[in-house]
C-alpha cells in the first residue's frame, strides 16, 4: 500500500491513519475530541426530534380539543394520534431522498438540512390558529406541519446513527452509540417535563387557549443551536475513505443497490426496528394517554411516573451500551425481546392496578427492558450495511419499519381497545413485536468489536 500523501499538513482534528502492514487494511485513529463533538451534535438532533414527540404525546388530549372538536374524547384522541401517525407515512419518502443523498454528498451536509426542517416544522405547529378560529384549516395546517417533520426525520435517525458509528472506535461503538438514544430520552424528558409543568401550573382553559403553543415555539432556538453544532463537524472517516476510493467526493450509488442488493440486511433491519420502535412508542408515546384516557388515572401523577421511568433509563443507558461492547449486541437485544415476551402481561397488570407503586413498578420494568434496544440498536443497525450504501439502505429499512409499525402504535392500539374493549391490547402488541425481533436477532451477525462492513479497522 502506498505511503500516506505528504502535501499540506492536515488539520489537528482530522482522522489520522496508521499503517498496519502490507496485507492488512490501515487502522484509522480518530481524534477523541472530534468523536465527542460528533456524538454531541448527532445526539442533539435526536433530542430535538423527540422533544417534539414528547410534547405531542403528553399534550395529545389538549391538542384534540384545539384542533379536533368533538363530543367524544376517544374520537379527539384518535384524531390527534392520526395526525401523529400521518407524519410516519412520508418518512420512507424522506429516507429515499436523504439517505442516498447522504451516501453521495456526505453525512454532515444532509444532517444539517434535516435539522433545519425538523425545527421549522415543530415551530410552525406553535403558530397554527385553532379550529375555533379558522375551522377545518387548523387540522389541515397541523397535518402539513407534521408531514414536514416526518419528511425530515426520514433522514435523521439513520444519518445520526451512521455518523456516530463511523466516527467511533470499533471497541467503543456500543457505548458511544448509546448516547444517541440518551439524547432521545433527554429530549423527551424536556418536552414531556415542560408539558407536565404547564399542566400543573395552568388551568385547562389557559392550556387550551394559549399554553399548548409554548413547547412548540421553543423548537426554534433549539434548532439553531443544533444546526450550529452540526455545521462545525467534518465528514466521517469512513465516508472520506469511500469518496477517496471513488476518486470523487460524490460517489454515486444506484437505488437498486441500496434495496435489492441489500435485501437480507434490509429484512433484518425492518425486524429489529419493529421491536425497537413498537416498544419505544408504546412506552414513551402511548402510555401517558393510556393512563389518562383509558385507566382514568390522575393526569399529573401519570406524567410524573413516566418521566421518572425515562430518567431511570437515562442513568442505565450508557452502561448498557458499554455492556454491548463487551458481550455483544445480539445477547443484549435478545434479552430485551425475551423480557418483553415474558413480562409485558405482568407489567401491564401491575399498571392496571392503579396505585402509584404498582404503576411505577410496571413502567420501570418495561423501561429497563427497552434500554436493551435503545443502548444496542444505534450501533447494531449501521453495522448491517457496507459504507457505500449505509446511509441510504438504513434510511429505507428504518423508515419503512417505523412508518408501518412504530409510529402507528398509538393509533392501532387505541383502535384495538375501542374495537375489542380489551385493555390488555398494549401487552399483546408488545409480545407480538418481541417475537418478530427475536427472529431478526437469531439471523443477524454479531458486530461488536469488529470494523464496519466496507470500512477499515478504527480505534
Amino acid at each position: 500500500m502506498p505511503s500516506a500523501p505528504a502535501p499540506s499538513s492536515p488539520a489537528p482534528a482530522r482522522p489520522v491513519r496508521a499503517s498496519r502492514g502490507p496485507d492488512t487494511p490501515e487502522a484509522v485513529t480518530v481524534d477523541p475530541a472530534l468523536v465527542k463533538r460528533a456524538v454531541k451534535a448527532a445526539a442533539l438532533g435526536n433530542a430535538m426530534e423527540w422533544f417534539d414527540f414528547g410534547v405531542y404525546s403528553y399534550i395529545a388530549v389538549t391538542l384534540g380539543k384545539v384542533f379536533f372538536p368533538s363530543g367524544s374524547a376517544t374520537v379527539q384522541l384518535l384524531s390527534t394520534f392520526g395526525a401523529f401517525a400521518a407524519a410516519f407515512l412520508v418518512r420512507p419518502l424522506g429516507g429515499l431522498v436523504f439517505g442516498p443523498l447522504g451516501d453521495r454528498v456526505g453525512r454532515q451536509k444532509v444532517l444539517a438540512v434535516t435539522m433545519i426542517m425538523m425545527a421549522a416544522g415543530t415551530f410552525a405547529i406553535g403558530l397554527i390558529p385553532s379550529y375555533a378560529t379558522i375551522g377545518v384549516g387548523a387540522p389541515l395546517l397541523l397535518l402539513a406541519a407534521r408531514l414536514v417533520q416526518g419528511f425530515s426525520t426520514g433522514g435523521e435517525y439513520a444519518g445520526a446513527s451512521t455518523f456516530i458509528a463511523e466516527y467511533s472506535p470499533d471497541n467503543k461503538r456500543g457505548f458511544l452509540g448509546s448516547w444517541l438514544e440518551f439524547g432521545t430520552l433527554a429530549g423527551y424528558i424536556a418536552g414531556a417535563g415542560l408539558v407536565t409543568l404547564m399542566t400543573a401550573l395552568l388551568s385547562t382553559e389557559d392550556l387550551v387557549s394559549w399554553g399548548w403553543r409554548i413547547p412548540f415555539l421553543i423548537a426554534g432556538p433549539m434548532g439553531a443551536i443544533g444546526l450550529y453544532l452540526r455545521l462545525r463537524l467534518e465528514e466521517t472517516p469512513a465516508f472520506a475513505a469511500e469518496a477517496e476510493k471513488a476518486e470523487s467526493s460524490r460517489p454515486k450509488v444506484p437505488l437498486r443497490e441500496m434495496i435489492t442488493g441489500q435485501w437480507r440486511a434490509l429484512l433484518l433491519c425492518v425486524g429489529l426496528v419493529l421491536v425497537f420502535n413498537v416498544t419505544d412508542y408504546m412506552l414513551l408515546s402511548y402510555m401517558p394517554s393510556y393512563l389518562t384516557s383509558e385507566l382514568k388515572y390522575d393526569e399529573t401523577h401519570g406524567l410524573l411516573v413516566v418521566l421518572a421511568v425515562m430518567a431511570l433509563m437515562m442513568v442505565v443507558q450508557p452502561f448498557a451500551g458499554a455492556l454491548s461492547d463487551r458481550v455483544g449486541r445480539r445477547p443484549v437485544i435478545a434479552a430485551g425481546c425475551a423480557g418483553f415476551l415474558l413480562l409485558s402481561v405482568p407489567a401491564l397488570l401491575l399498571i392496571r392496578q392503579g396505585s402509584l407503586f404498582a404503576i411505577a413498578l410496571g413502567m420501570g420494568a418495561l423501561g429497563l427492558l427497552l434500554v436493551c434496544f435503545t443502548a444496542a440498536m444505534p450501533s447494531a443497525l449501521p453495522a448491517l450495511f457496507p459504507t457505500r450504501v449505509r446511509y441510504g439502505s438504513l434510511s429505507v429499512g428504518f423508515n419503512v419499519s417505523v412508518s408501518l409499525f412504530g409510529g402507528t402504535t398509538p393509533l392501532v392500539v387505541t383502535a384495538l381497545i375501542g374495537a375489542t374493549g380489551n385493555m390488555m391490547m398494549p401487552a399483546y402488541y408488545m409480545m407480538a413485536a418481541a417475537v418478530v425481533g427475536g427472529v431478526a436477532v437469531w439471523f443477524m451477525t454479531e458486530s461488536a468489536g469488529r470494523p464496519l462492513p466496507g470500512s477499515p479497522p478504527q480505534r
